[in-house]
């Protein structure tokens, strides 16, 4: 019989609170760990207004105002895990009490990679295949006695099911920020005044929203709600971004055939496969030019139809959950 793991996460900020992708990835993660029979909670270090615990997709989740003794609860964990700037503190409590933690990598910026590099590390988690070659890049200057002792590569599921629908007909940006690509969303918009745009606000970022006659704006949208309020009006996505570590709205598109116009990023560039319409986002020609051909020409959409629908089913994440599952429980064992 497994032993049912005392897990604790310790991040700044989990749905419903928001809305981003590294918490999305977390929260999908940390389900699996409970329905394989986990106690899973998760404290949040960023104050969001909420005040009372609630339980998110099966996962305790203690706001920041809620409770104040989360190193107590820390102490009698068997296992602690973290992300992003919550990696210090909650490593360092990790270590004091001599618990082992996890740490999980959503980027390859330099803080990311040196704070798993601090010592203590059980089990290093990557979202792609380029950012566990960058975290071997980084750690070559390290001693080998700060590196992980496990890794493992998990890369950002998303349960196509949850996101099929039959596609619109709207050129969609998610997350309309500079870094998102919102400035070529809006001379793309400009240029093809008979065709319908969609920009969906962002959870983060500053928001740069066109003011078009043919550009329709929808406020933030919950993860679950997606597949209904974006992607049932969308008939090709555009992902114009000047850095993404995989790209899980691109993946979530293909759920539904819909193809995904994209900066070739290392991460985007896994993400899609050769399901991917990639272009400089620096050069506005070449994105007209692919989606002119994609929405005049029904053969070539449903070729990249085909292609976005069959990279989703090779993106299934059940075995990555059950990989990761099973490293959290040997992490524990040991």
């Amino acid at each position: 019989m497994r032993k049912k793991l005392r897990i604790v996460a310790r991040v700044h900020a989990m749905p419903p609170e928001h809305n981003a992708g590294a918490e999305h990835m977390l929260t999908v993660m940390l389900q699996a760990l409970v329905e394989r029979g986990h106690d899973v909670q998760v404290w949040l270090s960023q104050y969001g207004g909420l005040r009372e615990p609630y339980t998110y997709q099966g996962v305790q989740v203690i706001p920041q105002a809620a409770r104040l003794d989360f190193a107590a609860v820390a102490r009698r964990a068997d296992i602690l895990m973290s992300h992003l700037e919550c990696v210090p503190t909650t490593a360092s409590i990790a270590r004091g009490f001599g618990r082992p933690m996890v740490v999980i990598c959503h980027n390859d910026h330099r803080p990311t990679l040196r704070d798993m590099a601090a010592g203590g590390t059980a089990l290093g988690v990557y979202n792609s295949q380029w950012m566990r070659a960058e975290a071997e890049l980084f750690l070559a200057e390290y001693p080998s006695a700060v590196r992980p002792v496990r890794e493992i590569i998990v890369r950002p599921p998303v349960h196509a099911e949850r996101y099929a629908t039959k596609p619109g007909g709207a050129i969609t940006l998610i997350n309309c920020s500079v870094d998102k690509g919102a400035l070529l969303f809006g001379e793309l918009a400009r240029r093809m005044p008979d065709q319908q745009f969609l920009a969906v606000r962002g959870a983060y970022g500053e928001q740069v929203i066109p003011d078009l006659p043919n550009v329709e704006v929808v406020d933030h949208v919950a993860g679950e709600e997606m597949a209904a309020r974006v992607y049932r009006q969308t008939r090709v996505l555009l992902m114009p971004s000047v850095y993404e570590s995989w790209g899980r709205a691109g993946v979530e598109a293909m759920a539904s055939g819909i193809p995904v116009l994209a900066h070739p990023t290392p991460g985007l560039c896994e993400s899609l496969g050769d399901a991917g319409l990639f272009a400089d986002r620096a050069d506005p020609d070449a994105w007209q030019s692919m989606l002119e051909r994609l929405l005049n020409e029904p053969a070539e959409y449903r070729l990249a139809s085909k292609r976005a629908r069959s990279r989703s089913a090779e993106l299934d994440p059940r075995p990555d959950l059950e990989a990761w599952c099973a490293a959290v429980e040997e992490v524990a064992r040991a």
